[in-house]
């Protein structure tokens, strides 16, 4: 793995597509911690709207 993360480094190309593998993880961490935060008002909503009822 390790010779694998060296030689893309050393390629241009490698680093472009390594660039987009970070992009792309740091959009699927957003994502994540958003739904996460939504999901958690959302179950929040629906406790409250059960105990009303």
């Amino acid at each position: 793995m390790r010779k694998l993360m060296t030689k893309l480094v050393r390629d241009e190309q490698g680093g472009e597509v390594l660039e987009y593998a970070l992009i792309a993880g740091l959009i699927v961490v957003a994502a994540i911690a958003a739904i996460t935060s939504v999901g958690t008002k959302v179950l929040a909503r629906w406790t409250s709207l059960n105990a009303s009822m």
